[in-house]
């Protein structure tokens, strides 16, 4: 006899026919689901837990979260979940988040982007003491073309200190540093099999960054770490056979740098690309490939395994989390955005190359000041021929300072990081106009982070349409509660929603008539 538990905590050992029972039914994951026919052969329903005596149309297996994505990599990483918890930059993925998301089970990656060396150097001692001798964390490399030395800084510390994974982002292109954190510490193991010290995983939105990551590090790259010895010549020898990163994150339309790709356009583009590309090379070990961007709901973190995800990558739905490096002022304006408030703004990583990223757009004002100040930089040559309007616009609205004082603010700060910045800044004054144009848009977010209420019409909150989804998803649940918002409890509600989805499309497509209610899945408090 089957036994299904129903909502109300009865039992029933019977075939269910009604919607409201084949939704009970679908919410039950875990128990075989037996497809049966009615009393007149047309209708279907369903019987839970062991085969029933009779004929049956069909049996679907018990259906975990952990089996959603792919099972390498899971065994790779050393995890239950296919789930990643990114890396928001300026530390908002705080060390707290990382330890959290380790010891649940799944992967984190600390957001050492836009921080400065001494910053970054303590979060990861701090996270080797705590994780030590668990894999299943990381720390985040970000692509610095303003500060290439600091990069190549970050990742030596991140290899001198073992961080056993490591994401990059925003790359066009291969760095040293990248190739250094690939290719250092590969070797052959007893099978013969090449073994990476380093897990990289590389987050790309476009089919030709993809190429250089899924391709072996290329000679030009690699021949000059063998030359400062950085790197052995096996080491070398071993990069030129194996694709850089062997996690692959295809990041769609997400907060901060994104190309506002759609998902089911992209995924299925770098899946087939993966495969073009392992055939023309003859690898023999598959690169796994994520999802991120837009994932802030069970639908869509199911859609994204659905298209063939290996594992997912959220963002933008952690800064919510109670263990988020942001301010709770700043998360009531995340808490209240729908899918429709974020905007495109100028960014201060790449601020002279022009590049955007996603921002909250509902509550602030940054985008249009940032928008503002890249205007500016574009029509002016320097700080001394703004226009006089001009100026004093940006010295009452945006820097609520005379620009004079804005660039010594900016100078200091430079001084200490990277005084080369200040010599080169005295020497042209177009990169004095960039430096302290960048230096609002750095310490916009710092004010959300800190919460300078002061300052609340310039915080700068990396956020994309995610966010909304999220937000309507979890109102009048038990994540609605700020307390409740754990970044585990956020992540094993998304996947238990997404296993309760995937088990109602694939009864489906048998024909049992499964009500739209049963798409539904509620949070609640898992463990």
């Amino acid at each position: 006899m089957s036994v299904l538990a129903c909502p109300d905590g009865t039992v029933t050992a019977s075939p269910v026919f009604t919607p409201e029972q084949i939704a009970a039914c679908v919410r039950q994951v875990r128990h075989h689901a037996h497809i049966v026919s009615g009393s007149t052969g047309r209708e279907l329903g369903l019987v839970m837990g062991p085969r029933p005596a009779g004929d049956i149309v069909g049996t679907l297996p018990p259906l975990y979260p952990e089996w959603l994505g792919g099972r390498t990599f899971c065994e790779a990483h050393g995890v239950r979940f296919p789930y990643v918890a990114g890396e928001m930059a300026n530390g908002i993925a705080t060390t707290r988040m990382v330890v959290a998301m380790a010891r649940a089970e799944m992967l984190g990656f600390f957001g050492a982007g836009g921080l400065g060396f001494t910053e970054v150097e303590r979060a990861v001692r701090e996270l080797a003491a705590e994780l030590a001798g668990m894999s299943n964390w990381g720390v985040n490399l970000i692509h610095s073309p303003s500060e290439p030395g600091l990069e190549y800084r970050v990742a030596k510390l991140l290899l001198r200190h073992a961080v056993p994974c490591v994401s990059v982002s925003a790359y066009m292109e291969l760095t040293p540093a990248v190739v250094l954190c690939s290719a250092a510490g590969l070797r052959r193991g007893p099978d013969g099999r090449i073994v990476r010290r380093t897990r990289l995983f590389a987050k790309v939105s476009r089919p030709e960054v993809a190429t250089h990551f899924l391709s072996p590090a290329p000679p030009e790259l690699l021949r000059p770490l063998v030359g400062s010895g950085e790197l052995t010549a096996e080491e070398a020898e071993l990069a030129a056979a194996v694709p850089v990163a062997e996690d692959l994150t295809v990041e769609s339309d997400s907060g901060g740098h994104t190309d506002n790709r759609p998902l089911g356009v992209l995924l299925p583009r770098i899946l087939r690309l993966r495969e073009e590309i392992a055939r023309r090379l003859g690898y023999t070990r598959e690169v796994r490939i994520g999802a991120a961007g837009g994932l802030g709901t069970p639908d869509g973190v199911a859609a994204a395994f659905a298209l063939g995800a290996a594992y997912v990558v959220t963002g933008s739905v952690n800064q919510v989390a109670v263990e988020a490096g942001i301010s709770d002022d700043a998360k009531a304006m995340l808490a209240d955005a729908d899918i429709a408030d974020v905007i495109m703004a100028p960014a201060a990583d790449m601020f002279e190359a022009g590049v955007k990223l996603q921002v909250l757009r509902r509550g602030s004002l940054f985008a249009q000041r940032a928008g503002r100040l890249y205007e500016a930089y574009q029509a002016h040559p320097s700080l001394e021929e703004l226009p006089s309007q001009l100026r004093t616009k940006l010295e009452r609205d945006v820097f609520r300072a005379p620009i004079d004082e804005a660039w010594a603010w900016t100078r200091r700060f430079w001084q200490q990081r990277d005084p080369a910045e200040v010599e080169r800044a005295e020497k042209d004054p177009r990169h004095r106009m960039a430096l302290v144009f960048r230096w609002y848009l750095g310490n916009s977010s710092r004010w959300a982070i800190t919460g300078d209420s002061t300052r609340r019409s310039d915080y700068q909150i990396w956020c994309g349409p995610a966010m909304g989804a999220f937000n309507r998803w979890t109102a009048d649940s038990f994540l609605a509660d700020p307390a409740n918002r754990s970044v585990v409890q956020i992540a094993l509600n998304l996947l238990e929603g997404a296993a309760v989805t995937t088990r109602a499309h694939q009864l489906r497509t048998y024909g049992v008539p499964v009500p739209s209610s049963a798409f539904a899945f509620t949070p609640c408090r898992l463990a």
